[in-house]
């Protein structure tokens, strides 16, 4: 969160999964509580909370899930209650996962995007879900981008956009630095990534029982 206020944000926006995974769900919940002015709900926050049925997870991600059921505060349980999977702001459409499924379905093929902008109006469209950031424009019939590395600019005003600024706790794109998106709707985007204290986060995650590969994939960005 230091690294998103030096850049001094108008507005903190964030696409979901709060909980789930990690060794802090209770402090993930008052820091985002406490800075972001919209939050959505993503699937792993909806499980804890008991909306969804456990059997739908698997493997780590159930066990994770069931031990953050055991430690969940209450003020944590209350913001999060308060979340829905999807949003709108001025130009801009917002998905945990996809216009088509804002809790479960991922957008990450040229396929999925093409039916993300086709179920969707606004200039910009915001997903989250896979933890893979992405860049992809549609410039009237033609789709473009991908991968969206550290450092990469889109300008958003000559095309549609769909884009996903990866994953803060868990990246998924083989860089293991916290990833955020800072954004001008109608504007430019940019991406960004951010050292943190991956063996710290790795000694808790051991620390509290949770799931071996749970630390292990933070050092590997998986």
């Amino acid at each position: 969160m230091r690294a998103v206020a030096a850049d001094e944000p108008d507005e903190v926006w964030c696409l979901g999964d709060l909980v789930g995974y990690g060794p802090w769900p209770n402090e993930c919940c008052a820091a985002v509580a406490g800075r972001a002015d919209l939050c959505l709900a993503g699937n792993h926050d909806l499980v804890v909370l008991g909306f969804l049925d456990m059997n739908d997870f698997a493997g780590d991600a159930a066990e994770a899930a069931r031990w953050t059921q055991t430690v969940l505060a209450d003020d944590a349980r209350s913001f999060l209650e308060g979340l829905k999977p999807a949003a709108t702001r001025d130009g801009v459409e917002l998905f945990h996962g996809s216009p088509h499924d804002p809790v479960w379905d991922y957008v990450l093929s040229g396929e999925a995007a093409w039916r993300a902008f086709q179920a969707t109006t606004a200039p910009l469209v915001l997903v989250g879900h896979s933890h893979v950031p992405l860049a992809i424009a549609l410039d009237g019939e033609e789709l473009a981008g991908g991968v969206a590395a550290d450092g990469a600019e889109v300008e958003l005003d000559a095309a549609r956009w769909l884009l996903n600024p990866g994953s803060v706790g868990q990246p998924r794109d083989g860089d293991p630095r916290a990833a955020y998106l800072m954004l001008e709707p109608g504007a430019q985007a940019s991406f960004h990534r951010v050292e943190y204290p991956i063996q710290q986060t790795q000694a808790e995650i051991r620390a509290k029982g949770l799931p071996e590969a749970l630390a292990e994939r933070l050092a590997h960005g998986v």
